[in-house]
């Protein structure tokens, strides 16, 4: 018997996820997994290249849908995945994470009465002002396999009455991490380019539409990385999304900040393997600057990955201190992928 999984992904974090578990799954012949790429992020050096770096399977499908607000973006999702599953009937379908590609992905699937595995289930910041909150909210109360990376996931779902298929496997971003990790180490000479890169540094990204629909409140960000980096006599080397190039632009950045355009996945990994300090809004740096036990300040008011915050290795921008410091043990062992299709072989076949 043969397991049919149509994957749907169209940002960034969803390809490394993707990749992390796509290579796993070459290793079992009865798992057929086609990628559906619906475009959202339409810069190439954000998606394309990363097919290329992550060997994930080329596309079956690619949308290029990446522009309009976000209702008119989720639904044309929708309506371009419901006739792909329409068409091809696959026996489920893996959504990653919590963009619109996630949700579109999860409701097309769930009307069909198809199947639907939520990876990264159960992650909340309990700000319900986040698009990404919503679209996570949604997309875990319409699946059927509920993968969380961490206890408090598991707990979150409990406290929304979601008890069937849930499962704590670790977080498959450490098992990316580790595949970069090796990468980094293997091919150096890639990196060359890089070694010009000053002796104590903190890396940095914003993307969040909170973080960048008001200059006011860009320019006050801007202004704490620059204190911070005086403090602790560091440049600052940000990586400008596509998103944040207008800003940056008119913000009043000193030569404390070198801008660079959005880095490859690879050469975000090797910045942060050298890296003092992360300053980010986004998730997923979060908990890359830890296993790469890099300290992190988070550039929001919140964060889903509170353990981060708990166990001393992540602070919010607007908190003085750091906690306690310790290791993180619910994020596992690297082992997800492996944990997640060897769960799904056991529902399926």
């Amino acid at each position: 018997m043969t397991l049919r999984i149509h994957t749907i992904i169209g940002a960034r974090p969803q390809f490394i996820k993707a990749g992390a578990l796509s290579r796993t799954l070459k290793k079992y012949p009865g798992i057929i997994e086609t990628i559906v790429h619906t475009g959202q992020h339409f810069d190439t050096n954000m998606s394309d290249v990363f097919f290329k770096e992550l060997d994930i399977p080329k596309p079956q499908y690619s949308m290029n849908i990446n522009s309009g607000s976000h209702g008119q973006m989720t639904g044309r999702m929708l309506e371009g995945i419901e006739a792909i599953l329409k068409e091809d009937k696959p026996d489920a379908v893996l959504v990653y994470g919590d963009t619109n590609s996630t949700l579109s992905g999860a409701l097309s699937a769930s009307k069909l009465h198809i199947p639907v595995i939520h990876i990264e289930a159960g992650l909340r910041s309990f700000n319900r002002k986040m698009p990404e909150e919503i679209n996570r909210i949604l997309t875990d109360h319409v699946s059927d396999y509920l993968f969380c990376p961490t206890q408090t996931a598991v707990d979150n779902l409990h406290n929304e009455a979601i008890k069937n298929g849930v499962y704590h496997v670790g977080d498959i971003m450490y098992d990316a991490t580790l595949y970069a990790m090796d990468y980094i180490k293997t091919n150096f000479s890639v990196f060359k380019k890089f070694m010009g890169l000053p002796e104590k540094f903190a890396f940095m990204t914003m993307h969040r539409a909170e973080s960048t629909e008001s200059m006011e409140e860009f320019q006050s960000m801007m202004d704490y990385a620059l204190r911070f980096a005086k403090n602790h006599n560091l440049r600052i080397i940000f990586s400008v999304h596509p998103r944040t190039k207008a800003l940056v632009q008119k913000a009043q950045l000193d030569d404390t900040f070198i801008t660079v355009e959005p880095l490859r996945y690879f050469e975000t990994q090797y910045c942060l393997s050298k890296a003092h300090f992360v300053l980010t809004d986004s998730g997923g740096l979060q908990k890359e600057a830890y296993f790469y036990r890099v300290p992190c300040i988070t550039l929001r008011q919140e964060t889903e990955w509170v353990e981060t915050i708990e166990c001393g290795w992540n602070r919010l921008w607007t908190v003085e201190n750091y906690k306690l410091r310790k290791d993180i043990t619910d994020y596992g062992d690297g082992d997800c992928a492996e944990e997640i299709i060897n769960l799904l072989l056991e529902e399926f076949l």
